[in-house]
């Protein structure tokens, strides 16, 4: 035991003595971890009990590979994110400032051990974000990561970035440097930091998930990195419809009455637009004109 070590350790150390499964034994040890002193003097040891969780870990991770273990499914939406990695990087803190999750926030390592899923709002578009738990977590679940249109890569050093991409050899998204904890820099550190990520052609950007700084930035990036438009619908007389069509870029008007209801493009008698791809408001076009972000379209049927 630890010099200084309180009731709380000692009572998580004779869990994990006592432990007689590898799952207890892990619980246990987390414990001890988490109410390990936090002083000069043991930082050595309590490093020694990380070292051994990632073991224990590694050997529960073989166990349910031979068992046939599965990970938890979740439904991919139209535009889906996912933030990663390494433990204690803001991943929770950042999910909660984005949406409307709840995730846990924890001064111990590993604390997130599934998917948490939530949806952030985006100008009344909804954008599905996911904290994937830690990479260094057996917990790490690279099928989400893998098919997600956005990856945020969030750091909080530089050399972090070598590390987590070697995982993303099979990841189609984009990806996006998230630079966290930039409250606890100077204005020099910010700009060479800036600087290493321009030069390295990055898409990046720099935040403080505590201080909510730049966080518009970041969701202006991610739905500019997803790849999609937003067109909204109207009947004629009336105001546009709260929720847009969700679209691939280059979609035509076409491709807006097909995915509100499949056939309506051949009972189209005319079709009105109103803003980035119009030439005036109301302009009257066909069926193959190709439409832009936040165009309004009205439909007359026969």
């Amino acid at each position: 035991m630890p010099i200084n070590a309180g009731p709380e350790y000692a009572a998580a150390e004779k869990k994990y003595f006592a432990a007689k499964t590898l799952e207890e034994r892990i619980i246990g040890l987390e414990e001890m971890i988490r109410t390990a002193p936090k002083h000069k003097s043991s930082e050595n040891f309590v490093a020694e009990l990380k070292k051994r969780l990632i073991k224990l870990r590694e050997k529960q991770e073989k166990e349910k590979a031979k068992k046939g273990g599965s990970r938890i499914g979740i439904k991919k939406e139209e535009m889906q994110v996912a933030i990663i990695g390494k433990t204690k990087s803001g991943k929770s803190s950042l999910l909660n400032i984005l949406t409307n999750a709840r995730a846990e926030i924890g001064e111990y390592s590993f604390i997130t051990k599934k998917p948490i899923v939530g949806v952030m709002d985006y100008y009344g578009t909804g954008i599905q974000i996911i904290e994937i738990p830690s990479i260094e977590s057996e917990y790490y679940d690279r099928g989400l990561v893998n098919s997600a249109d956005v990856i945020l890569i969030l750091i909080t050093d530089l050399n972090q970035i070598e590390d987590i991409r070697k995982l993303l050899n099979k990841a189609s998204g984009g990806q996006i440097i998230v630079f966290n904890k930039i409250d606890l820099l100077n204005e020099n550190e910010k700009r060479k930091i800036s600087a290493n990520l321009e030069s390295r052609k990055y898409d990046f950007v720099l935040i403080s998930a505590s201080e909510k700084e730049n966080i518009q930035k970041l969701k202006d990036k991610i739905f500019d990195n997803i790849g999609k438009i937003r067109v909204y619908t109207k009947e004629p007389g009336k105001e546009k419809s709260n929720r847009p069509v969700i679209l691939e870029k280059d979609s035509k008007v076409r491709d807006v009455a097909e995915k509100i209801l499949k056939g309506l493009s051949s009972k189209i008698k005319e079709t009105k637009i109103w803003g980035p791809s119009s030439k005036f408001s109301g302009q009257k076009v066909g069926l193959k004109h190709k439409l832009m972000d936040m165009d309004i379209v009205e439909f007359k049927t026969r």
